[in-house]
């Protein structure tokens, strides 16, 4: 059932009071109805008596909790908020102008889809709507999408679910088949707005009162980069060295060592976070997103410890990719035992997953710091390591492989793992000497330490 709220109601909702100010819509087509379908006339006039729109879409420019925005509201009342070629010239206009004065563009969609009465002309109109996401995205300008109840059809497979970030309103039915041509027997609770969160499609799901809010934060963030790299942040652990390889991975792996949310915390005024792969797939042990330091946004992929599967490590390549196109600089946290190994992390193409990042790191137009927090074992941490700006806590290693598991592979006994640590040399000075890191990371009093 759709949210009741037209798109001046919408509006209302979301821009700042007394600053939306309308596009004015392109010149009609000279044949508004260009398959002759019968009574396809009348039920404009319908629709625009029932709204007091003229089409599906309202446009314009406000600005939001403080940042303007070009605002794309739809109309679900006038005729399911569908998309039509009227819609479609709207729309191209909007981005035309987000490009001319180097906006962001925030669509609030509420459609069923495609307008049947228009045939395969509204189709089309799909092409020329991601066709102007494109060159907006290729300008390097941001778009955040909110999808109300419903958005369903090529609306979501358009605007909605291409954004660079997207927003739901709580209980909004949200997904590709609408009610009518879904199976029967398909399960409603999949095509909601909480059921998108929790597989990775939509990044927040927000109440309509926190609806202004939300967005400002984000526009907020998306509109505000650094300039130059992310700082190393101090370390919160320990501050002391370790003897030996072994001690190294014994304070890894302690559960009392600071983690990734603790680094965060410390180091952003308030961050957002970038869920999901857009592939079905979350992460809970990655950590993505963007964050106010000093005024200004720094993005981050953080791993929290724990395997790190391929949802994970594809977040991490779209969160890099995001942040390359906007020039916000990164700060990855590395902390991983590994990349996770199980047959079902090779059924969802972990190989290919990692190799994303890695080529992300290598190609990011921006600059990327990284910080080794804990564990750094092996290709599923390196991935997320910058090649020359990565730095160590006094409370982590880095290692080939897991000392034990290397133990393992070199058929020692399992006693030996602390032998095989100290000769692969994983200590933060060793990865110093070794010219693996810059250096270590400094305590309370912050900055760094290299160590010869």
């Amino acid at each position: 059932m759709a949210d009741g709220t037209g798109a001046r109601a919408v509006l209302a909702m979301v821009c700042d009071p007394g600053t939306f100010r309308e596009l004015p819509p392109p010149a009609p087509p000279e044949s508004p109805d260009p398959l002759g379908w019968p009574g396809y006339g009348a039920a404009r006039a319908r629709a625009a008596e029932r709204t007091g729109e003229t089409e599906s879409v309202v446009t314009g420019v406000a600005e939001i909790d403080g940042t303007a925005a070009v605002v794309i509201a739809f109309d679900f009342g006038y005729l399911g908020g569908s998309l039509g070629r009227e819609t479609g010239d709207r729309i191209e206009a909007a981005h035309v102008h987000a490009r001319a004065h180097r906006l962001p563009v925030v669509p609030l969609i509420a459609t069923g889809g495609s307008r049947m009465q228009e045939g395969m002309v509204a189709l089309t109109q799909l092409q020329r709507v991601a066709r102007q996401a494109a060159l907006t995205r290729a300008a390097g300008l941001p778009q955040i999408a909110v999808v109300r109840d419903p958005t369903t059809g090529g609306g979501w497979a358009t605007l909605g679910a291409g954004a660079d970030l997207t927003l739901a309103l709580a209980g909004a039915q949200v997904g590709f088949a609408g009610s009518r041509v879904r199976p029967q027997d398909a399960d409603p609770a999949a095509y909601t707005a909480e059921a998108q969160f929790r597989a990775g499609a939509v990044d927040a799901v927000v109440a309509p009162d926190a609806l202004r809010a939300a967005l400002g934060r984000r526009l907020r963030l998306l509109t505000r980069p650094a300039q130059g790299p992310a700082p190393v942040p101090r370390a919160l652990g320990r501050t002391d060295l370790p003897a030996t390889g072994w001690e190294a991975v014994q304070r890894a792996r302690s559960p009392e060592r600071p983690r990734a949310r603790a680094y965060l915390d410390a180091y952003f005024t308030f961050r957002e976070e970038l869920r999901g792969d857009r592939a079905g797939g979350t992460d809970e042990g990655m950590l993505c997103g963007f964050g106010e330091r000093e005024g200004r946004t720094i993005a981050y992929a953080a791993q929290c410890g724990t395997a790190t599967t391929p949802a994970g490590y594809r977040t991490a390549a779209r969160l890099l990719r995001l942040a390359g196109r906007l020039r916000v600089p990164v700060l990855t946290l590395v902390d991983t035992p590994g990349a996770a190994s199980g047959a079902e992390a090779e059924r969802a193409g972990a190989g290919a997953a990692i190799a994303e990042v890695f080529l992300a790191v290598a190609e990011a137009p921006v600059p990327v710091t990284t910080l080794v927090i804990g564990e750094g074992g092996s290709g599923g941490a390196l991935a997320l390591a910058a090649p020359g700006n990565t730095w160590v806590t006094p409370d982590a290693y880095f290692s080939v492989i897991a000392p034990d598991l290397a133990a393992a592979i070199l058929k020692r006994p399992s006693d030996q793992a602390a032998r095989t640590a100290g000769e692969l040399h994983i200590r933060p000075q060793d990865l110093v000497r070794l010219g693996v890191v810059r250096g270590v990371a400094g305590g309370s009093t912050g900055g760094t330490d290299k160590i010869a």
